[in-house]
């Protein structure tokens, strides 16, 4: 009896074996292949050149076209003031009016003593003329006549020297009526009716300032002066670079209307702080500018015709400062390319070497690549600000 349960189970656990191998076999063959895993997704910029217009953001100040103080050219008490304070005024318009009466009395005077020195000349005129005469005849001596015509030369030289007097008087008289040296706007008035002035007073009598147009003086520091005069040389003709184009923007943010010029002719160094003034005119019909007021200026420096620009996001720096980009070759491979950067236009910078058109530089994904990878791309549907 127990000879055949053994047989039976020995038959039973080689059935059981070949079972397990053929399901085994079966799980082997319906097994699937381990794919290989898909290259990482990158959003890409192709670069494309473009016309650049560059330009230089400087804080400045407005200042007059023409500034005039009106002070007393003679000594008097003022009799009427004849002008609006914060008016328009015209070049020699009468302003104030000093009383006249002294200064009529002197005039008179020096008048009197010119009258005086002609009727002494028309006496002495006559003398000459009949001793002249007689001298010829020998009836009169030669010294006699020599007197006669030498007091006839002090009587014209003291007619000169009276007729200079009268009309050094008749200027005098003419200052009483002080007027306006310039056209402009006036200011207001440091004196009124009845205040006695004089030629040697510290404070003028008012000032007139001309504000159309007007100028701004920009402040900039002598190595930016630099980079900006060889950047207009390089960009415009010498011509046109003496006198780029300046646009402002007001206190409040909004763009003045008209467009100005910089002039390189006015500028000075301040050695102390190395800061340069620039200073440029602008038209100002409708008195927008007014003198103090600060304003922002973009001065244009030219045009680059084939300009390449990366947003900075893009640009990463190594250790040494170098600006480096990654780009995506054409066989799909991630490239570490180092390149030269001018300066920032907006949220870009402007490349000087290192890169062409049609290269298409990695902007998204960086993370998970390194120089070396494949990778597939997508176009970069982003800004360069965000």
């Amino acid at each position: 009896m127990k000879r055949p349960l053994s047989g039976n189970f020995a038959v039973l656990l080689l059935l059981l074996l070949g079972l397990c191998l053929s399901g085994c076999q079966r799980t082997s063959d319906a097994a699937p292949q381990t794919p290989q895993s898909a290259p990482p997704q990158v959003s890409v910029l192709r670069l494309e050149p473009q016309p650049l217009t560059l330009s230089t953001r400087l804080p400045g100040r407005v200042s007059a076209y023409l500034v005039a103080e009106v002070r007393p050219q003679v000594e008097g008490h003022i009799l009427k003031r004849q002008f609006t304070e914060g008016s328009d005024v015209r070049q020699g318009q009468v302003l104030y009016q000093i009383d006249p009466a002294i200064y009529r009395a002197q005039l008179a005077s020096t008048a009197a003593v010119l009258l005086e020195a002609e009727a002494d000349l028309v006496t002495l005129q006559l003398k000459e003329r009949r001793l002249r005469e007689l001298v010829e005849v020998k009836a009169v001596s030669q010294q006699e006549y020599d007197d006669v015509h030498a007091a006839l030369k002090q009587a014209q030289a003291r007619i000169a020297s009276a007729a200079a007097a009268r009309d050094l008087q008749q200027i005098y008289l003419d200052y009483t009526r002080i007027t306006a040296p310039i056209s402009g706007r006036i200011g207001i008035s440091n004196v009124t009716t009845g205040a006695l002035v004089s030629t040697h007073q510290t404070a003028p009598l008012a000032t007139i300032q001309q504000i159309d147009p007007v100028y701004v003086d920009l402040t900039q520091s002598s190595a930016e002066l630099l980079r900006l005069k060889r950047s207009l040389m390089a960009t415009q003709d010498t011509a046109r670079a003496a006198s780029a184009r300046v646009r402002l923007e007001l206190e409040d943010g909004s763009p003045y209307p008209q467009t100005g010029t910089l002039q390189f002719s006015d500028i000075s160094v301040d050695e102390a702080t190395g800061s340069v003034t620039l200073r440029c005119r602008f038209d100002n019909p409708q008195h927008l500018l007014l003198p103090g007021l600060f304003v922002r200026a973009q001065v244009e420096e030219g045009t680059l015709e084939q300009a390449l620009l990366v947003p900075q996001r893009a640009v990463s720096r190594l250790p040494d400062g170098t600006a480096t980009v990654l780009l995506v070759e054409a066989d799909g491979t991630v490239t570490q390319r180092p390149i030269e950067v001018e300066r920032a236009v907006d949220h870009n910078w402007l490349v000087r070497s290192g890169l062409q058109g049609g290269e298409e530089i990695i902007l998204e994904g960086i993370q998970k690549i390194r120089p070396g990878m494949k990778v597939s791309t997508v176009p970069f549907a982003g800004t360069a600000a965000e």
